[in-house]
């Protein structure tokens, strides 16, 4: 019987895929399981790796949902999964050897329980700090590092599908997950390296997740406008001036342009670079409060 089911969300990142299928594979007491890659409308050799991996150490299977969005892709493969426990990774991820065996040891202690671990932000795959007390969260539910039992999954649903956009579809999962009893575990050797190359991180990515978090926030915000997702989404009156008087968006282009100045000492551009993405983030917040009429 299959114990756990890896669910990897990918679009077009078939050489993060295969670094992390080679990482599963190398598991070490891990209880059966198997790896769903939920393709989320690739086009480039996604469906290869996968097929060249289908007889290997253990079963690897892709769904295809040609429509970007990250929520459906996950539920599909919630919906394919066999195992009891449902495990999701990104694509972007290197698994220790002890990962699935962490994981599955936490779930021993209670059947309805979220467990996350800690996420190592590397900038290569050859970098592999032990985690620190600085790599805790206190999040209930991030999507690059979790486990829930799939009757939980289930039974609220799965992801909303209309956060069709960047971020925050996780947490409004947890919210679901937290007011049907699931309970929140932290597992210290669940930990994994998420990579993060400094030439995949540039100024307009994080400008476009950063516009994008904003609008899925006020999303967020109609299903749940309690004090800890207002602080969360940062959706809240002091927090919104403060941007207003030290990042707002009429400011953001000045903002952008010393970010990207050479000539400008590295720690002014890093100020300059928070800035501007702060304004990008708290404008796209507002513009879509705005629209909702809070």
């Amino acid at each position: 019987m299959t114990a756990l089911s890896v669910v990897i969300a990918t679009r077009n990142r078939a050489e993060f895929l295969a670094r992390a299928l080679d990482s599963l594979a190398a598991q070490r007491d891990a209880p059966p399981f198997e790896t769903i890659v939920a393709d989320n409308g690739s086009s480039d050799g996604t469906a290869e790796i996968v097929a060249a991996r289908a007889n290997g150490a253990f079963p690897v299977r892709r769904v295809f949902i040609a429509e970007p969005n990250r929520g459906a892709a996950r539920n599909a493969g919630i919906e394919a999964a066999e195992g009891e426990i449902v495990v999701f990774v990104d694509d972007d991820v290197w698994l220790p050897a002890a990962f699935l065996a962490a994981h599955a040891r936490a779930h021993r202690f209670s059947a309805t329980l979220a467990v996350s671990g800690p996420i190592l932000n590397v900038p290569s795959y050859e970098v592999r700090p032990r985690p620190s007390l600085l790599n805790y969260s206190n999040a209930f539910l991030c999507t690059c590092n979790v486990s829930i039992p799939r009757g939980a999954l289930l039974a609220v649903n799965g992801f909303d599908t209309r956060f069709d956009l960047y971020g925050w579809e996780d947490t409004e999962l947890g919210l679901r997950l937290r007011r049907s009893g699931v309970r929140r575990a932290f597992a210290w050797e669940a930990y994994l390296y998420h990579i993060k190359p400094p030439h995949s991180e540039t100024l307009e990515t994080l400008a476009n997740k950063a516009a994008e978090r904003g609008q899925m926030a006020a999303r967020l915000l109609e299903r749940d406008r309690s004090l800890r997702i207002k602080l969360a989404t940062g959706a809240y009156a002091p927090n919104l001036w403060r941007a207003a008087v030290f990042a707002p968006e009429r400011l953001a282009p000045a903002f952008r342009r010393a970010a990207q100045n050479p000539s400008l000492p590295s720690p002014l551009r890093a100020v300059a670079r928070g800035q501007y993405l702060d304004a990008v983030y708290t404008g796209a917040l507002r513009g879509a409060l705005a629209r909702r009429r809070y």
